[in-house]
């Protein structure tokens, strides 16, 4: 009997898992059950921090079901989910089911909450918190986390963390939580999530009497919060695009209100939103059905078409084609799309894929930013149309192959379109991805001649605005350029037809700058570096605030470490600042380079000092000549920032260009492309700041990466879409961006492009040049000293020209000749990966003992410890926990947010005894204090060969043993009994 009851529970569980991956909190689960061992505990708990509360409950839930079952083990586990606060779990599971209508309510609800959360992130977070916490929409726990996330990282995300832990609750939420804003005086956002406009006792007759006129006969509930919502929409649209995707219950009241809702949204008829035709029909233009039609046959192909000319459009036709083909003959389809940004799955998803083939496919996106946290291998079976970043199909690619599981195999698809596919070469993950399909293409040519079924492979489809020339300097280097891509994509044709066939090309301009008459700020930058050099005896080999500057100053900086050169490298470090900080002179105002350097020295004098004073910093007589250095200039280099007679040129140059379009458009949208995150946020903030763009409607923002490699803090893709969603509705209509923007994200109507002292390459340019899709858009480039973008942007455009001659000469060419040369590139890229995985392998650091890596401190070359001394906890932290190395060290508070995990927090970080150089943090694992080292502060020495620097301890695969919890603990336990006696 009791087997056949674990049996049901497990169903049970099976069966409402989609539900309990929506309302388990997995951190505060684990706290609370007790049958699951710990190590399971512990990768859960990885899963978590790596890959999101979905993921993780999925393998939270495959551990709670996993036989043989302890007594008592469901009970437990329905336990557990009420004291952690899920207790609208925990009624799935017991099968306390809400009524049909309720259960479809809270979705939508939650749904709502979701489109809303732009505008509901602006609350005040702590008192509408405490309110929850009070009405028991929040636990004790919930609250306190809430708290915390508000006071260290900002009111907005933790309203962000408030909203992701109110939905979990049980049915009835919603109306408390719109009560609550109501209480706390949230007016607007009351009234944004269908909180009566009544209660705002200064709401006119007029407005109640609109909204009248609306009600159908006595709405009550939820029916009534979505006619409030109408009538919200009515008065404030602008807040509303995003509902186009919202849909309403299946109840008749509802539905009616709805239908309602959705005429307001989009204009419409009652009919059309009841359930009208949807985007079903894909119409093109006579060049996208030119392009297609070798892939329409089943060929694989490149489709080069410029930006915004919709090759996005031209992929989703044949997707809907290849689909309908293989469905008329009796076969599934599997279609994978593959971008290079995660920001481009939802866009993809959303704008192209979905409208036109929900009607009659599944389609799902994937990323590290989605919502949806199940396996990919499932996500695969159960779909026909996946949108994914390459990244992920590479990894699932590799466990089917290494046979860690089932994973997802080439065979398993029928269709993969690879978008910006001028990426598929080198060691970019799409020609990984790729170089997996060439292989199994010879091997199948074997299998063939051996009489043996070949494996099926999917067809290819590459999308680009430009495969450029791979720095050709000749047409026949081009040629070979973009024969190397068409290989490794095993593209039968490149099929394009160049901008000027189809559409305007924007009006383009380049604007030259003279040099500053005077530039006293920067002499005095100059006369500070060189100073610099004189001191560390450094003879630079190009211009002062040049780039090839900064990659000497960089190499020479690397070098001082790996020689343990302090002076030097000190010195080099403090070089690339100024360097940075001339180049914000010349770019930006010289404020903004001013503060920049000001706030560098800030931080390094911080170093050196405790906040007790028990400890002394060593300050050696370089860094000393530098502190004195700044300090001796500051006064001089603040005084010369007043002076708007010494700013440079370029930013007056461009303030007329900025002016001069809005001041002439009837609606200006623009992009200015910038070099770097910091300018992109300086120059951002100087547009703000400035009221002559006020005065005519300029409306700023900027918007930069995502990746973690620069010192400035990166966007989250959350953020990145907030920005993008603004320019697309108008809230913004100047984007400040770095090279991010140029390439996939969607950005409509732009009217005017201005590249302001950065020029990379012909694609780029190319991208950019597409960004002005508006008719009579414009292209400027703008100088900046020492940026060199005229002469770079004259040899794109030659560049540019010889791309499109190489591609019409490669269209030309016979089949025969184009088959024998794809192939012959085809077997040069596999012997030329053979080659590179062998050099890898002789270069990986392979059963080397411990006692052979040596640590020394990356900012004075103090010996630290060696491998024997390290440790490694949960596969993950390398910690030194040994009494010569605690005397080694000092610690310093953790003032931003506590990382609170499973086992373990950061309590603090520990910093170089003798020079302040930061070499990790202190973490509390299972109540012992473990300091935890980060590699990228020490110069490490493997078997006496210094390497320069390793960023992660993935590339210094030495097997340290795992941390001895026990053994640790019982040291110290009988130490203190020590002390005691004592």
């Amino acid at each position: 009997m009791a087997a056949d009851n674990d049996e049901t529970c497990e169903l049970l569980i099976e069966y409402f898992t989609p539900r309990l991956r929506e309302y388990i909190a997995v951190e505060r689960v684990l706290d609370h059950i007790h049958f699951i061992e710990a190590e399971q505990k512990e990768q859960i708990a990885q899963k978590l921090r790596a890959e999101g509360n979905n993921l993780a409950a999925d393998l939270l839930i495959s551990a709670v079901i996993k036989k043989p079952h302890t007594p008592g083990w469901f009970r437990a586990f329905v336990d557990a989910l009420r004291h952690s606060g899920c207790e609208y779990a925990a009624d799935y599971i017991q099968v306390k089911l809400p009524e049909p209508e309720v259960e479809a309510e809270n979705d939508y609800c939650v749904r709502l909450v979701e489109i809303l959360s732009p505008s509901l992130v602006d609350i005040n977070t702590n008192d509408v918190c405490l309110l929850c916490f009070s009405e028991g929409l929040l636990t004790q726990n919930d609250s306190e986390i809430i708290t915390a996330e508000t006071n260290n990282r900002g009111n907005m995300n933790g309203a962000r963390e408030l909203l992701k832990r109110i939905v979990r609750g049980r049915p009835g939420w919603f109306s408390q939580f719109v009560e609550i804003l109501r209480k706390t005086e949230h007016q607007f956002l009351y009234q944004l999530t269908g909180g009566s406009p009544d209660s705002d006792k200064q709401a006119s007759t007029e407005s109640r009497q609109s909204r009248q006129s609306l009600e159908p006969s006595q709405p009550g509930g939820f029916e009534s919060c979505l006619l409030n919502v109408m009538y919200f929409m009515l008065k404030y649209s602008k807040y509303f695009s995003d509902l186009k995707s919202f849909s309403c219950p299946h109840t008749q009241k509802s539905q009616t209100s709805a239908i309602l809702l959705f005429c307001i949204i989009d204009g419409a008829n009652p009919e059309a939103a009841s359930g009208g035709p949807e985007k079903a029909d894909i119409s093109l233009r006579d060049y996208q059905v030119d392009v297609a039609k070798p892939a329409l046959e089943g060929e694989n192909i490149i489709i080069c078409l410029p930006t915004g000319s919709g090759k996005t459009r031209v992929a989703v036709y044949i997707t809907k084609k290849h689909l309908d083909g293989r469905r008329a003959e009796g076969q599934s389809g599997k279609v994978v799309v593959l971008v290079n940004k995660v920001p481009l799955v939802e866009q993809h998803y959303s704008t192209e894929f979905l409208p036109f083939l929900k009607h009659a496919y599944k389609v799902e996106r994937v990323s590290g930013d989605c919502q949806l946290k199940i396996s990919f291998t499932e996500i695969v079976k159960h779909n026909d149309v996946i949108i994914c970043t390459a990244q992920i199909l590479e990894n699932f690619l590799e466990r089917a192959c290494s046979g860690e599981d089932e994973g997802v195999k080439l065979s398993d698809l029928t269709l993969i379109i690879i978008d910006e596919c001028h990426h598929t070469q080198k060691e970019g993950v799409y020609n990984h991805i790729m170089m997996r399909y060439l292989k199994q293409k010879h091997k199948n040519k074997r299998l063939k001649k051996e009489q043996k079924e070949p494996v099926p492979l999917p067809q290819i489809l590459g999308l680009t605005a430009s495969p450029g020339v791979g720095g050709a300097t000749k047409t026949e280097k081009a040629v070979d350029h973009i024969l190397q891509i068409c290989a490794n994509l095993d593209a039968s044709n490149i099929m394009t037809r160049r901008l000027r066939e189809h559409k305007k090309e924007p009006r383009k301009t380049t604007v030259t700058v003279e040099d500053r008459k005077m530039d006293p700020f920067g002499d005095v930058i100059k006369k500070i570096m060189n100073a610099i050099h004189n001191h560390a005896q450094l003879i630079p080999t190009s211009d002062l605030g040049s780039q090839n500057y900064e990659q000497w100053v960089v190499q020479t900086e690397r070098k001082a470490a790996k020689e343990e050169d302090q002076k030097v490298r000190v010195c080099a470090e403090h070089l690339r600042q100024y360097n940075e900080g001339l180049n914000l002179s010349n770019t930006i105002r010289m404020c903004d380079a001013f503060n920049f350097l000001n706030k560098f020295y800030m931080e390094e004098l911080k170093k050196k000092t405790t906040t007790d004073q028990e400890q002394i910093i060593k300050i050696t007589e370089s860094e000393r000549f530098l502190f004195n250095l700044f300090k001796d200039n500051k006064q001089e280099l603040q005084k010369l920032t007043e002076n708007p007679a010494y700013e440079n040129d370029s930013l007056s140059k461009l303030r007329t260009k900025i002016l001069q379009e809005f001041s002439t458009r009837t609606e200006a949208r623009g992009i200015v492309f910038i070099k770097t995150r910091r300018s992109a946020i300086a120059l951002s903030q100087w547009v703000q700041e400035n009221t002559k763009f006020a005065d005519i409607g300029v409306k700023a923002s900027h918007v930069i990466g995502g990746g973690d490699q620069s010192v400035v803090k990166p966007m989250t893709s959350a953020e990145q879409k907030d920005v993008l969603t603004k320019f697309h509705n108008g809230d913004i209509n100047l984007l400040i961006a770095t090279t991010v923007a140029e390439e996939g994200l969607d950005i409509p109507a732009c009217n005017f492009v201005i590249r302001y002292g950065v020029a990379t390459n012909e694609i780029a340019m190319i991208q950019a040049e597409g960004r002005g899709r508006a008719e009579d858009s414009s292209y400027t480039v703008v100088e900046v000293k020492n940026s060199g973008v005229a002469e770079k942007e004259f040899v794109n455009e030659y560049r540019k020209d010889m791309m499109y001659k190489a591609i019409d000469k490669i269209r030309t060419l016979k089949q025969e000749d184009y088959d024998k040369k794809i192939t012959e590139f085809q077997y040069q890229a596999i012997m030329e990966e053979k080659v590179r995985n062998k050099k890898k392998k002789q270069e990986v650091i392979k059963n080397e003992s411990p006692s052979k890596v040596k640590f020394r401190c990356r900012g004075c070359a103090t010996h630290v410890c060696t491998g024997d001394d390290i440790q490694i906890i949960e596969d993950m932290h390398r910690v030194n926990v040994t009494a010569q190395f605690s005397k080694r060290f000092i610690r310093r508070e953790n003032t931003s947010r506590k990382e609170q995990l499973l086992d373990y927090e950061v309590n603090g970080f520990i910093a170089c005894k003798d020079c302040g150089q930061k070499w990790g943090s202190i973490m509390s694992y299972r109540g012992v204090e473990c300091p935890c080292l980060d590699v990228k502060n020490f110069v490490v020495t493997v078997s006496d060969k210094t390497i320069s620097k390793f960023t992660k301890w993935s590339e210094l695969p030495v097997k340290f043993p795992a941390f001895d919890y026990a053994e640790h603990a019982r040291q110290m336990v009988e130490s203190s009994d020590d002390d005691e006696t004592e």
